[in-house]
């Protein structure tokens, strides 16, 4: 058994380790997804393919590669995994994504034996799925895109230049998708390496002994918080817009949140069945997603291991969109992003005070794609779009910022966007009124748009533009979510996830949605309101309709006895 203090280092090191993983993946990535968003999940893992050591992108993707190197154990054996040997796995039903996030992972051997793995899932570009870009409208799995179950991209630390050869001539953009699964090979050898170091210095059974420590550490700081949760049982279900394919079909998602002393249980029992387009979820997504609510509620001040899951289970109806099985389709995962604020929903019944309310709730992603004129080369960029966050019992939601799903993310630069594409940024910036008002303001959404100075395709990832984010405790919803093409013109079209032909001067607009607001609006005070108004997310015709406060748009001062009117005669 370890001392403390040789463990907590350890744990630092092994941190440290997953940083620098980071840090190479986004030097060498050739792909602005990777290094300006960070879409990438990168961690440390113990034998037994349990995360000991993160680095922060998409929450989601560290704790599904710790399903994806299990499932792979299962395939392979441990007996299969020699020293520096790296594979990819994307199997969706395995890998917990897409075939666009394959899992990249090295084992890691010390002391004679396999101590743990190194880890790192990025969004490639394409693998030979059946649109460019995306694919929103798939029926079956053989439409995704290649297959690796778990194969050698290296094998003992010689690189398979048949697997490289067969992506190549499988891919729309073969450079660009090499260089970046080279770039996750280069990251997991970096945290290989670095763990091997620990290993060797302090002896590879404290090593394994360490990793274990801190696994049960993490799971006593989430049992302690537990029992300071509410305990009941409570449901909620909200709705993805389609499924890309029954396009008037709205997909429900019901969760049942139990808290009892000695767990929580998440159940997705009447979730909907027989969902025919790609927005079913795996259930390494599923349990991924489940545990970002779980530790933002339980441990959300440390870093991530696997023993802060150990109290959570998670139920699965296979066959449903949470649980998808082949060859159901599940490529645009966005039930997974709209999925963790239909669990804050139910628990919002039971602990108001601890949840917020829902935010815009979706991460709003615009894809655009064609062939530059600058260049004559085929281009690809993609970001995500900020969403207000929901009013909660400590304060006002924040404005402008990524979905929660995506809490280590960022957006992609305007000057960047331009840059590499024919895309010109018109404006950019917040859109008022679109906060759900309350006691607590819920933040608000943005605005971009874009204008095509040549023949594109823009894909908009928008799955959360009909249900309006809810509130608490008497807040009103936030506005909607919304793509708008050609506003204001006899050819205007709002519409949400879709595929769309640009021609050249065409306009785009991506405007995403507000927060709910907390508590009654009329409750909040007048100068709060009137602040609001001065920095732009609230009208002085919304502050009076929906706050009751008369606001002076010029100078906003509070007119006191017409405020005094507005809410005595609510």
């Amino acid at each position: 058994m370890n001392d403390s203090i040789t463990t907590e280092i350890i744990r630092h090191g092994l941190l440290a380790s997953a940083e620098e993983m980071a840090r190479n993946l986004c030097r060498t990535a050739y792909n602005t997804v990777v290094y300006e968003i960070h879409d990438y999940g990168i961690g440390i893992h113990d034998a037994s393919g349990d995360v000991v050591a993160d680095a922060p992108g998409i929450a989601i993707f560290t704790r599904g590669n710790d399903h994806g190197i299990k499932e792979a154990v299962k395939f392979l054996g441990v007996e299969a995994m020699r020293p520096g040997d790296v594979f990819v796995l994307n199997y969706p039903y395995w890998s917990s994504a897409h075939t666009l996030d394959p899992l990249v992972f090295a084992p890691v051997h010390a002391g004679g034996r396999l101590i743990g793995f190194a880890s790192c899932r990025i969004h490639v570009l394409d693998l030979k799925q059946k649109d460019p870009g995306y694919v929103l409208d798939s029926t079956d799995m053989h439409q995704e895109g290649l297959f690796f179950p778990a194969i050698r991209l290296y094998r003992e630390g010689v690189q398979d230049d048949d697997v490289f050869n067969l992506i190549r001539f499988n891919s729309r953009l073969p450079e660009r998708t090499i260089g970046d699964l080279q770039a996750q090979v280069s990251a997991c050898v970096t945290g290989v390496r670095r763990t091997q170091e620990i290993a060797a210095k302090y002896g590879a059974d404290t090593l394994v002994a360490a990793m274990d420590a801190i696994n049960d550490h993490g799971e006593r700081l989430a049992r302690l918080a537990l029992a300071k949760l509410p305990k009941g049982t409570w449901s909620a279900e909200d709705f993805v817009d389609s499924d890309g394919v029954d396009l008037d079909r709205m997909i429900k998602l019901r969760a049942t949140v139990t808290v009892t002393d000695a767990e929580m249980v998440i159940d997705w029992s009447g979730s909907e069945h027989g969902v025919r387009g790609p927005i079913n979820l795996p259930l390494g997504q599923t349990e991924a997603l489940c545990s970002l609510v779980f530790k933002a509620l339980t441990t959300p001040d440390s870093s991530v291991v696997a023993g802060n899951f150990r109290p959570l289970r998670v139920v699965t109806e296979p066959g449903s969109v949470m649980h998808a099985v082949p060859p159901m389709p599940t490529f645009t995962l966005w039930t997974g992003l709209l999925a963790g604020e239909v669990v804050l929903k139910a628990l919002s019944q039971g602990m108001p005070d601890r949840v917020p309310a829902c935010s815009g709730g979706d991460v709003c992603s615009m894809m655009g794609l064609g062939v530059n004129p600058r260049t004559g080369e085929s281009w690809l960029e993609a970001t995500n779009e900020a969403v207000g966050f929901g009013g909660h019992a400590g304060g006002d939601g924040a404005d402008g910022i990524m979905h929660l799903s995506e809490p280590g993310c960022r957006n992609n630069p305007v000057e960047v966007l331009e840059t590499k594409s024919p895309m010109f940024i018109e404006s950019y910036g917040y859109r008022p009124d679109t906060g759900g008002a309350g006691r607590h303001r819920g933040g608000v959404g943005v605005s971009r748009v874009y204008r095509f100075t040549a023949p594109s395709t823009g894909i908009c990832l928008v799955y959360k533009t009909k249900t309006k984010p809810w509130a608490i405790g008497g807040g009103r919803p936030g506005e909607n979510n919304r793509i708008v093409l050609n506003p204001g013109t006899g050819h205007e079209v709002v519409q949400g996830g879709s595929y769309n032909h640009l021609d050249t001067g065409e306009v785009l607009v991506n405007d995403t949605g507000g927060g709910g607001g907390y508590g009654d609006p009329f409750s909040r005070e007048p100068e709060r309101v009137a602040r609001d108004v001065r920095n732009g997310f609230v009208s002085a015709e919304a502050a009076a309709r929906e706050y009751g406060v008369a606001v002076d748009p010029v100078t906003f001062a509070v007119d006191s006895k017409e405020t005094e009117r507005l809410r005595s005669a609510a």
